[in-house]
C-alpha cells in the first residue's frame, strides 16, 4: 500500500466533487426555490398532459431524469415531483418512476461525496477512535437497519442522509437497496395522492398533505421501522450476553 503522502494538487482536486454537490445544491435552491409549487403544476397541468398522451415514452425517460436531477440538486420540490408522477402516470407506474427517479438521484449524490474526500473522511474517522469511530462502525455493521430506518423516519433530511452513508464508507449495493425500499412506503401515499389530483384541480383545491401524519399512516411507517431496528436490537442483546 502507498502510504506516500498525496500531492497538494491532488488532494485539492479530491474535494471537487462535493464542492460541486454544495454548489449546485445552492444553485439550485436559488434558482428553483420557488418553481416547484403546487400552484406551478396546476398551471401547466394541461400542457403536462397533453405532452404526456403525445410521446408517453419520452415523458416517461423525461420524468424519471428530472425527478433525479431535482434529488441530485437538492432543488426544492420533492415532494410536488413526487405528486407530479401520480398525476402523470397513476398509482403505477407512478410511483415506480419516482422511486427510480429518487434512488437514481440519491445514489450520484452518494458517489459524488464518496469518490470525493468520503474515503478519506471515513479513513480519518476508524483512524481516531472514539464515539464517532464506534457510531460509524456500528453503521457499517448494521447497516441494512440502519439506512432503512434513516429511509423509513425522515429525521436526518434527505440530502444529510446520502451524504452520511459515504462518509461512514458504507457499500453502494446496500445504499441504494435501502434506498428504494425505504422510501417506498411514503412514495406510494404522495404518489396516491397525486394520482387524484385530477379531482382536486377541477374543485380549485390543493391536497391535503396533512394526511402523512395522521394515525393511519405514521403508524405503519414507524412500524416498519421498528420491524427493520429488530436485527440491530437483537446484535446488541446477543453482546450483552442476552443469548448463548
Amino acid at each position: 500500500m502507498d502510504t506516500r503522502p498525496k500531492p497538494p494538487s491532488r488532494r485539492l482536486l479530491r474535494h471537487v466533487p462535493l464542492a460541486v454537490i454544495l454548489l449546485a445544491a445552492v444553485t439550485g435552491v436559488l434558482a428553483f426555490g420557488d418553481a416547484l409549487t403546487f400552484e406551478t403544476l396546476s398551471r401547466h397541468r394541461a400542457g403536462l398532459l397533453a405532452y404526456r398522451d403525445a410521446h408517453l415514452l419520452l415523458a416517461s425517460i423525461g420524468f424519471v431524469a428530472a425527478y433525479a436531477a431535482i434529488v441530485a440538486l437538492s432543488i426544492p420540490g420533492a415532494t410536488i415531483a413526487t405528486l407530479t408522477g401520480g398525476f402523470l402516470f397513476g398509482l403505477f407506474p407512478g410511483v415506480l418512476y419516482n422511486i427510480i427517479g429518487a434512488t437514481i438521484g440519491a445514489a450520484l449524490v452518494f458517489l459524488a461525496a464518496r469518490a470525493g474526500i468520503g474515503a478519506d473522511v471515513a479513513g480519518r474517522i476508524a483512524a481516531r477512535g472514539g464515539a464517532v469511530a464506534r457510531l460509524q462502525e456500528g453503521l457499517r455493521q448494521n447497516q441494512w437497519s440502519a439506512l432503512l430506518i434513516m429511509r423509513l423516519v425522515p429525521v436526518v433530511p434527505f440530502f444529510l442522509a446520502n451524504l452520511i452513508p459515504a462518509f461512514a464508507g458504507i457499500r453502494l449495493w446496500p445504499f441504494v437497496a435501502t434506498t428504494a425500499l425505504g422510501i417506498l412506503p411514503a412514495g406510494l401515499v404522495f404518489t396516491s395522492v397525486g394520482a387524484g389530483l385530477g379531482e382536486v384541480f377541477a374543485r380549485g383545491e390543493t391536497p391535503d398533505l396533512g394526511m402523512v401524519f395522521t394515525a393511519p399512516v405514521l403508524g405503519p411507517l414507524l412500524g416498519l421501522a421498528a420491524l427493520s431496528a429488530l436485527p440491530m436490537m437483537l446484535k446488541v442483546w446477543q453482546r450483552k450476553g442476552g443469548v448463548g
